[in-house]
């Protein structure tokens, strides 16, 4: 595979469209999947995404839009999914066409909910997709300073480093450096993770902690993560680099994080419910903390954090008692 050929992307949020932005830089055109018809004849009239990331504006020559994903499908070599983890099954099952021929990327940072399985396990498994036609897309990268065209760095993750290199080219721009990684499940669970910590970063600014405990929680989530991908995926990785301890960073501190954003509303007194009803967006890491916690039930990894955010979340203990007993056991 020495080119992404014609390339897709496969959802209509933020970071799709963030996404959709850097592809055309380097390529002659795109096919778009969206869900809904509404939203591609507002997009066309409009020329921007009616919905998210309303400042860049796009050549709607260049893009054909189609809610059928299986034209979509039919018509592209390489599908960069960017829909919802939780919503991932639903548009799936709609589709006709075999994947196992297409070149598949994640930039999906979650888990498949009921199945527990990052997403690269989902298409390797149920579609039969092999292995070194799969590619994950990590940050740290958020859809807001892409769109700004600040500087900013993805990792292309791929078991086969060829084609990892040959989408890293593809993605790469005055704005956008990319570097890659053979790491591909190691850097879904950090994805996934990230976002938990970034609900607890949050939760704990809405209880007024200061910075100085946002870096020893932070650190703390950095060792945990640590734990986990030791055990969920033995491998010799410095998770340093910036697609784990740089997107635990941007995800934790940021204000375009929504986890963060979600997990401030939660600290401040805000029901679960309230929180998910007034942010109108999907905060990943809820449906991840769930999945984690599940995992973790086999594999035995000492999480505090992701259990001190399972037991706000899910068992709606204080989230002022919760950080309370998971600051006595930080150091």
């Amino acid at each position: 595979m020495k080119s992404p050929g014609q390339i897709a992307i496969m959802g209509g949020g933020s970071w799709a469209t963030a996404i959709a932005k850097i592809v055309l830089t380097q390529s002659e055109s795109i096919n778009w999947y969206m869900r809904r018809d509404d939203r591609i004849e507002d997009f066309k009239r409009l020329g921007h995404n009616p919905a998210y990331l309303t400042s860049v504006r796009f050549d709607l020559n260049r893009i054909n839009f189609s809610s059928d994903i299986n034209k979509i499908v039919r018509e592209s070599d390489t599908l960069i999914f960017v829909t919802p983890s939780p919503y991932l099954k639903v548009h799936l099952k709609k589709l006709k066409v075999k994947l196992k021929d297409k070149f598949i990327v994640t930039a999906i940072k979650g888990i498949v909910p009921d199945e527990n399985l990052i997403i690269s396990d989902y298409f390797h498994q149920i579609y039969d997709v092999p292995e070194e036609n799969i590619a994950v897309l990590a940050g740290p990268c958020h859809a807001e300073e892409v769109a700004l065209e600040r500087l900013s760095y993805l990792t292309v993750g791929c078991k086969d480093i060829e084609k990892a290199k040959m989408l890293a080219r593809q993605l790469a721009g005055h704005y956008i450096k990319t570097s890659v990684n053979t790491d591909v499940r190691g850097i879904e669970y950090a994805s996934v993770l990230k976002n938990v910590y970034a609900i607890a970063a949050g939760i704990c600014s809405g209880l007024k902690y200061g910075d100085n405990f946002q870096a020893v929680l932070v650190s703390n989530a950095l060792q945990e993560m640590n734990r986990f991908l030791d055990t969920v995926h033995p491998l010799n990785r410095c998770t340093n680099d910036s697609a784990y301890l740089g997107d635990l960073l941007v995800t934790s501190y940021s204000n375009f994080s929504r986890n963060r954003v979600f997990g401030t509303m939660i600290g401040k007194g805000y029901s679960v419910k309230s929180a998910q009803i007034e942010m109108e967006m999907i905060a990943e890491g809820y449906y991840g903390t769930k999945c984690i916690k599940e995992l973790n039930k086999h594999l035995h990894v000492n999480m505090p954090i992701v259990d001190a955010v399972y037991n706000i979340l899910y068992e709606r203990i204080s989230p002022m008692i919760e950080i309370k007993l998971l600051t006595d056991s930080f150091r």
